[in-house]
């Protein structure tokens, strides 16, 4: 495919407005295309989504392309992924960004295949190379326990960007821009799946992925009545609690609270890391923390080599004098 002058960003929606991974993606692109001296296009895709293109601008966005169809009211691969190419191969791109969502790692994949060209999955950091021109697309490899730099010869350079690995630009609502009406011309009769019922996951609180602090829990914990202890605690310090593998598969705290490598991806302000070893498959889920502090009985664990602060020992001792403290904080 030819490659054009401009960087586009796959804006997903949430609740009528944009996605906090889509201000990540627009608050990143705008950096590339601003340092490459190109235009930042968004790609709106749903039904009723043309209301948010204004807002697209105010993250950055130059150019919107609106896809805005009743067939495209459910997220469904057949007509997203004809959707998407049908823009792409009209605006040609430099650079395509999705988030590192159920839906952009859907999507990438099989548009990589259809424009003949790669995709760099999960990203967390990119640049352009100073010489080349070209998208230095950085990833976690072996677990977490490294990470690699990947660039690609191919046009458009697909990447799929973790969620909180970028921070979003103030919206400026003076901003102008362009919008681009496209007809996604899908037939029905392609569409191969169709969405029967919805059930929206219910959540107490602040969501995990949203927390600006988060208590994290691991197998030291020991018991579900122990993570009720930590919830406590995040009720004081307005968080939220997630926890490693062993605690969910032991059934002490609900599946979708995992955080890891194969659960949620956190970035909070700050982490506080409760008898948990710190493996390299939980570390990747927490490790964009700006700071992380833990309570560990063992002197030796992974946790204390990514921690900025540390407490050695039973987090049954020390936990009740901390929630004392935090009371005694938030009353004064």
């Amino acid at each position: 495919m030819a490659e054009g002058k401009s960087i586009i960003v796959h804006c997903e929606a949430s609740e009528g407005k944009l996605a906090t991974i889509a201000t990540e993606l627009l608050g990143c692109g705008r950096k590339l295309a601003d340092e490459l001296g190109q235009e930042l296009g968004a790609v709106l895709v749903g039904s009723g989504v043309g209301s948010l293109a204004k807002e697209a601008i105010s993250f950055g966005a130059d150019r919107v392309y609106v896809v805005d169809d009743r067939l495209l009211k459910d997220y469904q691969t057949d007509s997203y992924v004809s959707a998407l190419e049908k823009v792409i191969k009209q605006a040609t791109p430099q650079i395509l960004l999705l988030g590192q969502t159920s839906i952009g790692r859907d999507l990438a994949p099989r548009l990589a295949f259809r424009l003949e060209t790669v995709a760099s999955m999960d990203c967390v950091q990119l640049a352009i190379d100073t010489t080349s021109k070209r998208l230095l697309m950085t990833k976690p490899v072996f677990g977490g326990n490294a990470q690699a730099i990947f660039t690609s010869e191919s046009s458009p350079q697909i990447a799929t960007v973790r969620a909180k690995a970028f921070s979003p630009l103030a919206p400026d609502t003076s901003r102008k821009g362009e919008v681009i009406s496209i007809d996604a011309a899908l037939d029905p009769s392609a569409i191969r799946a169709k969405v029967l019922k919805k059930v929206a996951e219910e959540v107490e609180g602040i969501k995990l992925e949203d927390a600006e602090i988060v208590i994290g829990g691991g197998r030291g914990i020991g018991s579900a009545d122990g993570f009720k202890q930590l919830e406590e605690l995040a009720k004081l310090l307005k968080g939220a609690v997630g926890a490693s593998r062993p605690p969910c598969d032991n059934g002490w705290i609900p599946d979708p609270l995992l955080i890891g490598l194969t659960g949620k991806i956190v970035a909070p302000d700050l982490y506080i890391a409760i008898a948990l070893s710190g493996s390299s498959q939980h570390m990747t889920g927490c490790s964009g923390a700006k700071t992380i502090i833990a309570i560990n009985k063992d002197p030796e664990a992974n946790i204390f080599r990514e921690a900025r602060f540390g407490v050695v020992g039973d987090w049954k001792k020390i936990l009740p004098a901390f929630a004392d403290k935090v009371k005694e904080l938030v009353a004064g």
